[in-house]
């Protein structure tokens, strides 16, 4: 059941629509939601996450408007195809902006630039399993 993936933390701070949006982009990344996979309906997923459907709204809303799904009146929210919005150039400037975003707070911890890079290598290593693997989130 997908909704069994989803799992928001009343107390972390971080808006609970926020978490269950990072949460749809970690699966489908990680391969767990695939193109054409139905998301539980708004209200559903709102009883079973025990969080106001408006919530699950305005995160299906965002992800919807960033491209990643699809809402088809009737039959519900759909992972969308995988198919690049922006251009080469455009996503390699965004993800420079993320990556100069954990640059500065890997600094701010005190990190060498070695142990980030063995980090880095750690993590790549380990999505590429879940990717082959189709799995989700460790």
């Amino acid at each position: 059941m997908v909704s069994s993936w989803f799992h928001l933390n009343h107390r972390s701070g971080v808006p609970l629509y926020l978490q269950l949006k990072e949460q749809v982009k970690t699966a489908v990344a990680g391969g767990v939601l695939k193109p054409g996979d139905r998301l539980p309906p708004v209200r559903e997923l709102a009883i079973q996450l025990t969080v106001n459907p408006n919530t699950i709204a305005r995160a299906y809303s965002e992800l919807e408007r960033d491209g990643l799904l699809s809402s088809e009146q009737g039959r519900g929210t759909f992972v969308r195809a995988a198919e690049p919005l922006l251009g080469a150039e455009e996503r390699r400037i965004q993800v420079q902006g993320l990556i100069d975003k954990v640059l500065v707070e890997a600094f701010n911890l005190r990190l060498t630039a070695k142990e980030l890079s063995e980090l880095w290598e750690q993590r790549l290593q380990a999505w590429e399993v879940r990717l082959q693997r189709g799995e989700g989130e460790d």
